[in-house]
């Protein structure tokens, strides 16, 4: 299997997650703008969501870059990240409609650290099948140690959710601000491979 392979896959059942969590938002019953108001939970969960998996599939777009050769490793650990990112349109219906109450935050939290961890074993894979020139090494042990401290800040965030959901959430937001522009670092070092 070539990149383009993997990447045109995992692009569609990206684009299926986001499709699937815009038609768990109903319309409401009622043409005045105040029938929207109760929505607000749900709407805010999918936004949420939503950059989300726009951050997921910029990375990976990214990081698939840098794959010479897909081996059997890939293609299971790049499943693996697809398995866990096609649960977040149920986590994300959940937590909407049930306003961000604690149970719904923490199975979101966890359900984004294993999105995270996933990614870390993707790349993994990714980095042990593909040996890079020192410059990208480094490039990509950086982006490692940043996805361990999104798992860590996502950890923090589960049992936050018990004490304040609004703390546990900002843990949550704070992971995706840090996530939110892909790593040019990528595109750098490969210029300086050569690619």
């Amino acid at each position: 299997m070539n990149k383009s392979r993997l990447e045109a896959f995992s692009d569609g059942v990206l684009a299926i997650i986001i499709t699937i969590m815009v038609l768990e938002i109903k319309t409401p019953h009622g043409g005045e703008w105040k029938d929207l108001l109760p929505l607000y939970p749900v709407v805010l969960s999918y936004i949420m969501s939503f950059i989300y998996v726009g951050i997921y599939w910029g990375n990976h777009h990214h990081l698939c870059h840098t794959v010479r050769k897909v081996t059997p490793g890939i293609i299971w650990a790049n499943m693996f990240l697809l398995f866990c990112l096609s649960l977040i349109p149920f986590a994300t219906a959940w937590m909407g409609e049930n306003h961000f109450a604690p149970h719904t935050l923490v199975l979101y939290a966890v359900l984004l650290m294993l999105c995270g961890a996933s990614f870390t074993i993707l790349q993994q894979a990714i980095m042990k099948s593909n040996p890079h020139e020192a410059v990208m090494a480094t490039v990509l042990n950086r982006q490692r140690r940043k996805g361990m401290i999104s798992v860590g800040l996502y950890i923090l965030a589960i049992p936050m959710a018990y004490v304040s959901t609004p703390v546990s959430g900002a843990l949550i937001l704070l992971v995706a601000i840090i996530w939110l522009v892909p790593d040019e670092n990528i595109a750098r070092a490969l210029e300086e491979e050569g690619e």
